[in-house]
């Protein structure tokens, strides 16, 4: 008996809020919600959800007559292992062919769906979420200490890695193969192609980028009772505006503040909504909202997760479903095809010293700077910026990363840090970053966030938010069409002499209010750290978990006391950011019902 024969069990859910099918054949089942399923000859069965594209007309029309389904076993029909490099847009899908003694499961390019699975004795489980392989009688629900410790780094945690023992995730693009009497396989279905023309054009380009971005919008936003996020910033504010061209005077926009100084937007948001003349829907998140959401939140997800601009996701969209929406269309994407992250430009201040002649880097300079005095600005700050140069990326992204600047052995008990890979996190950033063949030093950093900031933080952070609210969410930014769009672009023009998204904002000059183009990039964040100076309750609910995390034998609990330490007297911001990791962390400990640490 083949493993497929035996071992292939899956679970498949799609959008949220319909009935389930389940199907079975030799062996095998694969559950779907919300989702489609179809069979052919020879006992196939494929199993898709999401919001897929099709460029064949003919697998088109299949799916616009039939169901995505039937369009998807006709593609495997025709293409057998290359099924999934015909099916766009955002995807979770397999394909069980028990003739051929084959399973594939894949999801799309970037990974905006998750897939678990886990290699079990006689084949392989699977499913979109990973209670959904836990609950496979093969499994053991065992906490890993390499887990918690990608989570640490990370704040979250980054495809292949699992918290579980056992457990791994694709990444995007990339495909689960079983065959025959074969060990299973991961095996990358899609690659981008970075390539760079001489002499491109960039009214050109622009004009292009535009019209990829309008038809986007226009396709995803066929659902009558479609919103938009608007945080008023490019990517949201040029998404809404595509959204009000195509529904004048009509189309919903939903805006989150917060009433504290250097984190509110509101008004840039207005700025926007007054300009494409959208229905604004406004929401102030209060520390209230905050210590009354922020254990559900912790819950919600399947794995710890750290981000803690979740929570004005989750008030944003309850904001949406309360006004009747249905579907909310969100900015993310932009910053990594289109260069919008300051990490970016920063880094080729940094590549300047590597031009420099080693023979003069190594006897004269380096000697020279890395023992000038910390404590005196100008000099402190010519150390500090020799001492990042000096280290490689990708590794020097993380040269902030709380991991990075403090001891670990002073932050972690030594049985849990000799469990532990100290390198895993590291080296995951590295393969990610060599991937792309023949691709510049920019292209790599953003074919890097795809893959993490994007895929396993932003996105997995707006789409359960948005489940939790009961919307569904879809991204125009990261259609396929705009991403193999923006791998033309060249890099001089993405980042110019230092301004971030120089070409996208050339582009939109014309489209977005000025206000918004020139505007400082700021983000979603929340004032955690400032709001639990001076709110008791918030306060009591962080330190509460810092309390019981000190239990767990993973951290000192002295490192945990002189966090606190550091949040009430050094920097509230910098080191709230740690205080919300570890209490997020404790609070789906808590919810899932693990006791201690005891991991392997």
């Amino acid at each position: 008996m083949s493993q497929v024969d035996a071992g292939c069990a899956g679970a498949l859910p799609g959008l949220p809020g319909g009935d389930s099918e389940t199907l079975t054949t030799r062996g095998g089942a694969c559950n779907t919600r919300d989702g489609w399923v179809a069979g052919g000859s020879g006992g196939v069965i494929v199993a898709l959800a999401g919001h897929p594209r099709w460029r064949d007309p003919h697998l088109a029309a299949l799916a616009r007559d039939h169901s995505p389904a039937a369009a998807l076993l006709e593609a495997y029909r025709r293409h057998e292992r290359g099924a999934f490099e015909r099916v766009g847009g955002d995807f979770s899908a397999c394909v069980l062919d028990p003739d051929n003694r084959r399973l594939l499961v894949g999801i799309d390019r970037i990974g905006q769906f998750p897939m678990f699975f886990a290699r079990i004795p006689g084949g392989v489980a699977f499913g979109t979420s990973a209670a959904s392989v836990l609950a496979h009688p093969g499994m053991e629900r065992r906490v890993t200490s390499s887990g918690l410790f990608h989570y640490l780094f990370f704040h979250m945690l980054p495809a292949p890695m699992s918290l579980y023992k056992g457990l791994e995730k694709l990444q995007g693009g990339q495909c689960l193969i079983l065959e025959g009497d074969e060990p299973p396989r991961v095996k990358a279905y899609w690659q981008p192609a970075f390539q760079e023309p001489d002499g491109a054009d960039a009214a050109t380009l622009g004009q292009e980028m535009r019209e990829h971005l309008e038809a986007s919008v226009t396709r995803l936003s066929e659902e009558p009772h479609t919103g938009a996020f608007l945080s008023g910033g490019l990517d949201s504010s040029t998404v809404s505006g595509c959204l009000a061209r195509l529904r004048p005077g009509e189309a919903d926009t939903f805006s989150i503040g917060f009433d504290a100084p250097g984190y509110d937007e509101m008004e840039y948001a207005r700025t926007a909504s007054r300009h494409f003349n959208t229905r604004a829907h406004e929401y102030y998140v209060t520390p209230e909202d905050v210590v009354e959401a922020v254990p559900l939140i912790a819950a919600a997800y399947d794995e710890p997760f750290g981000n803690s601009s979740a929570l004005p996701a989750y008030f944003c969209a309850r904001m949406a479903a309360d006004a009747g929406i249905k579907r909310m269309l969100a900015g993310d994407g932009g910053d990594e095809l289109f260069a919008g992250n300051a990490r970016y430009v920063k880094q080729d201040v940094f590549e300047l010293w590597g031009r420099l002649p080693m023979p003069l880097r190594r006897s004269l300079l380096e000697p020279l700077f890395t023992r000038l005095p910390r404590g005196v600005p100008l000099l402190g700050k010519a150390r500090s910026y020799v001492e990042q140069a000096r280290i490689p990326l990708p590794d020097r992204l993380q040269t902030y990363n709380h991991l990075h600047r403090l001891s670990l052995a002073d932050m972690f008990e030594p049985d849990f840090l000799g469990q532990v890979d100290q390198d895993a996190p590291w080296s995951l950033m590295r393969d990610i970053y060599q991937r792309p063949a023949e691709a510049s030093t920019l292209n790599r950093m953003m074919y890097l966030d795809w893959q993490q900031t994007l895929a396993d933080n932003d996105l997995r952070k707006v789409t359960r938010m948005c489940q939790m609210a009961g919307v569904d969410v879809v991204f125009p930014m990261l259609d396929e069409d705009l991403v193999a769009f923006s791998c033309r672009v060249p890099s001089e023009m993405k980042a110019s002499k230092g301004r971030l998204r120089h070409f996208y904002k050339e582009a939109t000059t014309g489209f977005l209010p000025d206000e918004i183009i020139h505007k400082k990039k700021h983000g979603f964040g929340l004032p955690f750290g400032v709001w639990m100076q001076d709110h008791p309750p918030l306060r009591e609910m962080a330190y509460d978990g810092l309390l019981r995390f000190k239990g767990r034998e993973i951290m000192k609990p002295g490192f945990v006391d002189e966090l606190i330490r550091l949040h009430q007297q050094e920097h509230a911001a910098y080191y709230g950011e740690m205080v919300w990791i570890l209490m997020m962390l404790d609070l789906w400990m808590e919810s899932h019902q693990i006791k201690g640490q005891r991991a392997s």
